[in-house]
């Protein structure tokens, strides 16, 4: 009965609650743009402009949300890259300093700084928070581990430290971003009505437990790579653009959206071609398979449609980057704030 309120009065529950509206915010802001990549990518229906026209005026706007249910289930550990960027503003520095100063420029009082985690007698929060905590602490451990230059829990991770960090990330995360992917790719091409839950029993009663995991070697492929060159840009570009933000956290709103953006950017530019094969890979069901693994499938794609192809769609998803990466911070900034001014007014909780 007393969770929610403990759970808040907490910074590092306010930080994860405010993730869950940023994660929100961004999936349901890109999810059109979203649909039609994964159009563009599956099929030669023509450009963003046309599948759009043609989507809406024969299954109508919301067509273009079908499926959104997926991501949104697991939309703390997800964030499709951009969710982490905002755990990554205050990893391994005092996370109620780091917020107290990015969001109320002023210095915090000694009892909002966060003690460990204790065992509470409550229930425990959502599981989809509990996997966030999971890739948070996973990015923030490995990206240790592989840095020999920390010299304090205060110092940030050298690059090389925040790319391993990164791409290890990706890899693990896969194992449960795979099957989420999988059921949005089928939901957002299907021309009939059906939710998630459907979709899922329909691939295990036809492919069992395995067919859940369709596409999860090119999802790897695809995410560790992709995690490692977004953290890496990330910091890189705040430091630019701020120089010693990554010590001392004070970096701008402006600052962190742009380079969020670049980041995103960046990310894509990198994996789409290996993006391009897991949408033709999870898009098949062993019914109809076309392509035998990962390069038949970018044989048969280049042979048939040319190099291409592999590339088609990228302008969809670099604009969606960006929406995504405003929408994410403007929630997340607006949802903070709102949980450090109430912790300032208690009787307001």
């Amino acid at each position: 009965m007393d969770f929610w309120p403990e759970f808040l009065a907490n910074s590092w529950g306010r930080e994860f609650v405010a993730g869950g509206f940023g994660g929100t915010a961004g999936i349901i802001a890109g999810y059109p743009l979203d649909t039609l990549r994964i159009r563009q990518q599956s099929t030669a229906e023509g450009t963003a402009a046309q599948i759009f026209r043609r989507l809406v005026a024969a299954e109508g706007p919301f067509s273009l949300y079908r499926g959104m249910a997926a991501p949104l289930a697991s939309v703390t550990f997800q964030g499709s890259r951009h969710q982490h960027l905002l755990l990554l503003v205050h990893y391994d520095f005092p996370s109620a300093v780091q917020a107290q100063q990015f969001y109320l420029l002023q210095k915090p009082p000694p009892e909002l700084i966060p003690q460990p985690p204790q065992v509470l007698e409550h229930p425990s929060p959502p599981s989809s928070q509990a996997l966030n905590a999971i890739a948070f602490q996973t990015y923030a451990i490995l990206s240790r581990a592989v840095d020999g230059h920390c010299s304090s829990s205060n110092d940030p991770p050298s690059y090389t430290g925040v790319s391993l960090g990164g791409f290890g990330t990706g890899a693990i995360q896969s194992l449960v971003l795979s099957p989420v992917e999988l059921v949005k790719i089928r939901l957002q091409l299907l021309r009939s009505p059906m939710g998630p839950r459907d979709v899922a029993r329909s691939i295990l009663r036809a492919e069992g437990f395995r067919g859940l995991y369709r596409g999860l070697t090119i999802t790897v492929l695809r995410d560790a790579p992709a995690h490692g060159v977004y953290f890496s840009t990330y910091e890189y570009t705040r430091e630019w653009l701020h120089p010693g933000c990554r010590k001392g956290g004070c970096e701008s709103y402006g600052t962190m959206l742009l380079a969020g953006g670049l980041a995103g950017v960046a990310s894509w530019i990198c994996c789409y071609p290996l993006d391009v094969v897991k949408t033709r890979l999870q898009a098949q069901s062993r019914s109809c398979e076309r392509y035998g693994g990962i390069v038949d499938c970018f044989r048969k794609s280049v042979r048939e449609e040319g190099y291409h192809v592999l590339w088609r769609g990228l302008g969809t998803a670099v604009l969606r980057a960006f929406i995504v990466n405003g929408a994410i911070f403007t929630a997340y900034e607006t949802a903070l704030r709102c949980f450090f001014r109430a912790n300032d007014n208690p009787a307001t909780i």
